[in-house]
């Protein structure tokens, strides 16, 4: 691609590359000049205009950004027709975006005619919300550099949207004495909402005494009834392995999987299994229904995603979010 001041007698087929308004003349940035409009500009007395010329060898903006984009839609995702250089790719349906983030380093480092910006990876989104946008900047990208671009981004492997799958979740609650049933009842609301928006519902509620036999006892009559996954919401939040609710759980037959996360709201996280299925101690932050890092955790599991050890602890990265108010130790108590 040529660029530059082009003197306005040789413009014809020429892309504007900025707005021309002169004279009762209304050019747009990226019109291409036709010898109708170069006559016209000539009689106005312009004569120079910064445009720039598509060369053998290269691929026009619309056709490229179109071409990267198909190249990196994978399975629950979509692109809207390329414009300006432009084409938006959008969620087909609520689920979890999965985005493989090296590639994106990678056809972002590639060359600077070509770009991808997408949401952050595992992120929930609804459908029809856009997800990625791929942006060519010049009028026309090199052909061997959108080829390499295609063949970097892969099949679809780059981008995607697991749906959500339904589920009935069972909710364990556990009171201690003098603890105010209004509590209990702010707990299953929020958990209740929290699974609604992601197309599941929650079933049955099981109150007991915040002890190891009551925590293994409510769990297993939820896994009994066919709840999955099954949700613990303590009245103490959980300290140690030995604690409680993870005591409670392994009395049931269940394992630990991990305890914590790198998340704040959400460091007292509990991440289980019985018989294969999630069981998730909830950390007392998720009373509000603000994004925690119970959320990240529910979303995946809601959406059929195998949540590891390594998972959680590398949620570290963007693992600092906002503040809940409310909550008995707020990070800076006293300021």
């Amino acid at each position: 691609m040529t660029f530059g001041e082009i003197d306005v007698a040789l413009a014809q087929g020429a892309i504007l590359a900025h707005s021309v308004r002169t004279d009762g003349i209304s050019f747009k940035k990226g019109r291409i000049l036709s010898a109708a409009d170069v006559a016209e500009l000539k009689q106005a007395g312009v004569a120079t205009v910064f445009a720039a010329r598509v060369e053998s060898g290269d691929v026009q903006e619309d056709a490229a950004a179109a071409c990267l984009a198909d190249a990196v839609c994978g399975d629950g995702v979509a692109r809207q027709k390329a414009a300006t250089g432009r084409a938006n790719i959008y969620s087909a349906h609520d689920g979890i975006l999965l985005v493989d983030a090296g590639l994106v380093r990678a056809l972002n480092r590639l060359h600077e005619a070509v770009t991808l910006a997408t949401l952050t990876p595992f992120q929930a989104v609804k459908a029809g919300q856009m997800v990625a946008t791929v942006k060519i900047i010049p009028f026309s990208a090199p052909a061997s550099i959108v080829d390499e671009a295609v063949e970097l981004a892969g099949s679809g492997a780059l981008l995607s949207v697991v749906p959500f799958k339904p589920h009935k979740a069972g909710l364990v609650l556990t009171r201690t004495s003098g603890m105010k049933a209004t509590l209990l009842e702010k707990s299953a609301t929020v958990i209740r909402d929290r699974l609604e928006r992601h197309g599941s519902t929650l079933g049955d509620v099981v109150e007991v005494a915040h002890t190891i036999d009551g925590v293994s006892e409510g769990i297993t009559r939820l896994k009994a009834s066919g709840h999955n996954p099954v949700l613990v919401f303590g009245a103490s939040a959980i300290v140690d392995r030995g604690d409680v609710v993870p005591a409670g759980l392994e009395a049931a037959g269940g394992q630990i999987v991990h305890l914590g996360m790198p998340v704040d709201p959400g460091n007292l996280l509990l991440l289980g299994t019985l018989d294969g299925e999630a069981v998730i101690g909830v950390p007392s932050c998720a009373r509000s229904p603000k994004l925690n890092g119970f959320d990240w955790v529910l979303g995946r599991v809601l959406a059929g995603i195998d949540v590891r050890p390594q998972d959680i602890m590398d949620m570290g990265a963007g693992g600092l979010l906002m503040e809940i108010e409310t909550r008995p130790s707020p990070r800076e108590a006293g300021r």
